[in-house]
């Protein structure tokens, strides 16, 4: 079998020109992609067997894993003003503080800045940023870090001190407020 393609391959070679000819090459092993499976892979641990139409509301699933956008001015917690931390839908990441909540008046909540960040820095963020061009221009994709949840996007048309309007699709979060009232465990002994 390989002499046969051998031939055919001698033969087809000669009556090719040389620039229509590509031969096949193998790649080092150097430069080989890590991953094998096709398309954009989470760099997350994000968890394939878990069946996310099950767990979460149509909504939530057409936003948060479809990367949807709910209607403007329709969320739960656009006017919202509890004191408290907004988590990740999916998984329950902590994502968003209600401190750096503002209204921006886009139609969706929006934060100044994500929870964990330390100045610019949003390396203990539960969120990770995207490039996204599906708005027709180049923007910003806001993902939750834990579990690659779509929560919104990003732009850099906020108030001081960061500059940064957060937009969040209110489906993609749940809020917990904030205990003040109950004693430390210590105070109770």
């Amino acid at each position: 079998m390989s002499r046969l393609v051998a031939r055919l391959f001698e033969v087809v070679s000669r009556h090719a020109t040389p620039r229509s000819v590509v031969l096949p090459r193998r790649i080092p092993v150097c430069i080989r992609p890590v991953s094998t499976s096709q398309g954009l892979q989470s760099l997350t641990r994000y968890n394939e067997t878990t069946d996310w139409q099950k767990k979460l509301t149509p909504e939530q699933y057409v936003v948060t894993r479809e990367k949807g956008t709910e209607v403007p001015f329709s969320g739960i917690y656009l006017k919202h003003s509890e004191v408290g931390m907004y988590h990740c839908v999916c998984c329950e990441a902590p994502v968003f503080s209600s401190e750096a909540k503002y209204d921006s008046g886009t139609g969706w909540p929006a934060f100044k800045e994500a929870h964990g960040t330390w100045a610019r820095d949003e390396s203990l963020a539960s969120i990770i940023r995207r490039p996204d061009n599906s708005l027709g221009s180049a923007g910003t994709e806001v993902l939750c870090k834990n579990c690659d949840s779509h929560l919104g996007h990003v732009f850099d048309d906020g108030p001081d001190p960061t500059g940064q309007r957060f937009c969040i699709n209110s489906v993609a979060l749940t809020f917990k407020p904030r205990e003040n009232n109950k004693p430390d465990m210590d105070e109770q002994e």
